[in-house]
């Protein structure tokens, strides 16, 4: 006689969200990575400190966190930056 292994007696969650998270992921329409809402500019100097200006004003940094992930300098005077923020205040 030969015994079966026994089954699990949890049921397997639906895969559904993961999915689309993974298809979203991987056509680029996902706007989210995380709880936060990210956007890369790549703007002349005093054009990415305007842009910088306007985000802390359209977002306050003690509602939404809003930060300045990264930057960088490229030839040209020209600063690549990547502002984070959350999606909605509470």
């Amino acid at each position: 006689m030969v015994s079966k292994a026994p089954r699990s007696q949890f049921p397997k969650p639906p895969l559904d969200g993961l999915r689309k998270r993974l298809q979203e992921s991987r056509d680029g329409t996902s706007q989210q990575r995380g709880a936060f809402v990210r956007e890369s500019f790549r703007l002349p100097r005093l054009a990415a400190r305007e842009k910088a200006r306007e985000w802390f004003e359209q977002y306050p940094k003690a509602a939404y966190w809003t930060e300045i992930e990264s930057w960088y300098e490229r030839p040209g005077d020209i600063i690549e930056f990547t502002m984070r923020r959350l999606p909605n205040a509470d």
